[in-house]
């Protein structure tokens, strides 16, 4: 692979077509790659100041590091999300307004505090089986379990199933175009012949029940959207949740401020998807030929838009690798932004927020077990796998 200038200039905002553009490439496979995926800090650091966008020739997708440029590119209808998949990231124009309207609705009033009532009962009874032991992992038996559990139960699925869904999000499950699909097809096919004939208030009736255009939704679609946030609200959720709870062992005085002022959570929360988020790298495709950077790209290139990247530019954040809880504006791109914004969010702050409340009340004294600290890993996903603490 050819290596790129030493001093290869940043694409400017003024390039006519990338024919006239000298754009540099990476010979490091920036999704692959063992050290990145220990420490992409370094590396976020390097492309922010001196490559913006730049082609990782291991992958051939076009890396966009700083907040603003993320930002736009997550919001420019031109890019999409990639194939396969037929979750809301999937959809666009009138068709992703209508199915995220649903999915809105159903998470709202009533039963969104229904739901909230259920994610904090699920909370409390985890909080209290690791309660009955001084040390334990708050991973494997705590953050794990409570966001599927919150999110099979917004979808008004059986607890039951909480542990298969589980399994099907450590497995990789992000939409229906993932390896385990049909395993999720199996699991919810049941459930929607029964909501179709006798729908209850959950978001699993509301989509087998709403009609666009006058046809009601096909089975394919309504599972596409349960799949969407089962395996987002899961799977990101867990580890958006395990740094959440890292960020703040590692800050005890902060903690010791949630304790006594519980308000402070949702900002928080806010702050650590913000130094922390759980998805380093989303990916967009180019449907038509797009400016990105200043840069314009052609039908079908691949955009990897470096989330974790943009929420430490200095650029947008002061002291941007400090976590504080009392940061004014955090940003919001940890879950998407724009219109394909995670509509699984506010499910997943609704979740931090009693799950950090139920271990404060029953894990008086929580800290890190002696000798321990956290190792996140990972680069398209990222968190840690093991959080051992103690308490009393």
């Amino acid at each position: 692979m050819a290596r790129p200038p030493a001093e290869a200039p940043a694409p400017g905002p003024h390039a006519a077509s990338s024919a006239d553009v000298e754009i540099p490439t990476l010979t490091v496979p920036v999704t692959t790659s063992p050290d990145v995926a220990r420490d992409p800090y370094p590396l976020y650091r390097v492309l922010r100041e001196r490559r913006p966008l730049v082609r990782d020739e291991g992958t051939g997708a076009w890396l966009v590091s700083r907040y603003r440029d993320v930002c736009a590119a997550l919001a420019r209808p031109r890019l999409v999300a990639p194939p396969p998949g037929r979750g809301l990231a999937h959809m666009e124009g009138p068709t992703h307004l209508a199915h995220r309207a649903l999915v809105s609705s159903a998470l709202r009033g009533r039963a969104l505090a229904a739901l909230a009532a259920g994610v904090s009962r699920t909370a409390y009874v985890l909080a209290r089986r690791i309660a009955a032991r001084q040390e334990a992992d708050l991973v494997a038996e705590f953050c794990q379990w409570l966001p599927t559990a919150a999110a099979v139960a917004a979808l008004g699925l059986p607890y039951e199933d909480a542990a298969r869904v589980q399994e099907l999000c450590r497995g990789g499950l992000a939409h229906l175009g993932g390896a385990h699909h049909r395993d999720l097809e199996a699991c919810l096919r049941p459930h929607l012949a029964r909501r179709r004939a006798h729908p209850g208030h959950d978001l699993l009736s509301v989509l087998c029940t709403a009609e666009i255009d006058g046809r009601p939704l096909s089975d394919e679609t309504v599972m596409g959207v349960a799949g969407t946030l089962l395996g987002g609200g899961g799977e990101a959720a867990a580890l958006a949740l395990g740094s959440f709870l890292a960020n703040l062992l590692d800050h005890p005085g902060q903690l010791a401020l949630i304790r006594e002022r519980p308000e402070l959570i949702p900002g928080a929360w806010a702050e650590s998807l913000r130094r922390d988020p759980a998805a380093h790298v989303v990916l967009r495709r180019a449907a038509r030929p797009v400016t990105v950077a200043g840069v314009p790209l052609p039908a079908g290139a691949v955009v990897a838009c470096l989330v974790g990247s943009a929420g430490r530019d200095p650029a947008r954040f002061a002291d941007p690798d400090r976590y504080d809880i009392f940061r004014a504006d955090p940003g919001r791109v940890a879950f998407g932004a724009g219109r394909h914004a995670c509509p699984g969010a506010e499910l997943a702050a609704l979740t931090a927020e009693h799950g950090l409340r139920a271990l404060l009340d029953a894990l008086p004294g929580l800290r890190w077990a002696p000798g321990f600290r956290p190792a996140p890993e990972g680069l398209l996903t990222r968190g840690p796998r093991t959080l051992l603490v103690r308490h009393g």
